[in-house]
């Protein structure tokens, strides 16, 4: 029998944190689930990340609830995917800012994600009939736009290409702290099934060169020094290169799909395979970068038709080497 779809077998409740990193800044993690972020400024509230409903995002109203009364007046989307943009309705933020190439993306293929991620990831989308609809970003931005709530700076910064085409952080100068979308994890495997695997490293480099001194990943819990954060940005794109590294040689070669994950998971799970949603990803990521490598500079649109069809075409490579590692 084959293993279970995507994260379809991920029913578990996962615990939640809710730490202070900063003053007033925080972090909503919870064991490898999608994180958010909040900032408190003098007047209002900044929330970084939606969560995938707006049944989903009450918990997280919760605990901005248990820290301040200020109102959420402003929602940063740091990408386009449906498990971070599809909870904002719950906030009633007046303000919903993106890049301009993330509301690209969801012009593009926002109705196509919401139904794939659905499929992929049940728990994180009980309550789904709470979703609206698709979200739009209501301000929009190139590379850099400023936020000041009262005194306290706020820079959201569109790095470039990396997880997705529209990737943005949040950067705090003062503080010195970094929300990083999925341009960064930390014990959880970058998903990489959109993503523009030559360009990701420099965003990490600059990522690198503002030396945060704290860090909130896209998946993975808070870290509050900057050697850990150094350690996430390190750890990110040692699994970026690596992945891509492999699979464009086995491309150069004409090695087919499935031959080229079958080398992926032998070489990558002994270093990275304990990482959340490691057996999720892999798919897909092969997938991407094997597009990449031949040539294809956008990437394919995920449908839920193609995630299953990858699937079922990958999965007897999947169990072949899970009982070689029981072995």
């Amino acid at each position: 029998m084959g293993k279970a779809f995507a994260s379809t077998a991920d029913l578990a409740e996962k615990r939640v944190s809710f730490d202070e990193i900063g003053p007033g800044l925080y972090a909503y993690t919870a064991e490898g689930d999608p994180n958010s972020g909040v900032v408190i400024g003098d007047d209002t509230v900044l929330v970084i990340d939606a969560q995938a409903t707006p049944a989903m995002a009450q918990d997280v109203l919760a605990r901005i609830r248990g820290v301040t009364d200020k109102p959420v007046r402003h929602l940063v989307l740091t990408h386009y995917h449906a498990v971070r943009v599809l909870g904002a309705s719950a906030y009633r933020a007046d303000t919903i800012l993106a890049s301009e190439a993330t509301r690209d993306l969801i012009a593009e293929r926002g109705a196509e994600d919401m139904a794939s991620e659905i499929g992929r990831f049940p728990r994180l989308f009980r309550g789904r009939e709470s979703i609206p609809g698709l979200t739009w970003p209501n301000l929009t931005f190139s590379r850099e736009i400023t936020l000041w709530l009262g005194r306290r700076e706020v820079r959201i910064v569109h790095l470039g290409r990396a997880h997705t085409a529209g990737d943005t952080v949040v950067w705090l100068p003062k503080e010195r702290v970094l929300f990083a979308g999925d341009t960064v994890e930390f014990g959880a495997t970058p998903y990489c099934g959109d993503a523009h695997f030559r360009d990701w490293p420099a965003c990490l480099s600059t990522i690198r060169s503002l030396k945060p001194e704290a860090l909130v990943p896209g998946r993975g819990r808070a870290l509050g020094s900057g050697s850990d954060s150094r350690l996430a940005i390190e750890g990110t794109e040692a699994f970026v290169s690596r992945l891509y590294s492999l699979v464009s040689a086995h491309a150069a070669r004409g090695a087919g799909l499935k031959e080229t994950y079958d080398a992926a998971l032998s070489v990558l799970r002994p270093e990275f395979g304990h990482w959340v949603i490691f057996e999720h990803c892999m798919p897909f990521n092969v997938a991407r970068a094997y597009d990449e490598a031949i040539g294809i500079d956008h990437p394919r649109v995920w449908t839920a038709e193609r995630d299953l069809a990858l699937w079922r075409a990958l999965e007897g490579a999947s169990e072949a080497m899970s009982a070689q590692a029981g072995d």
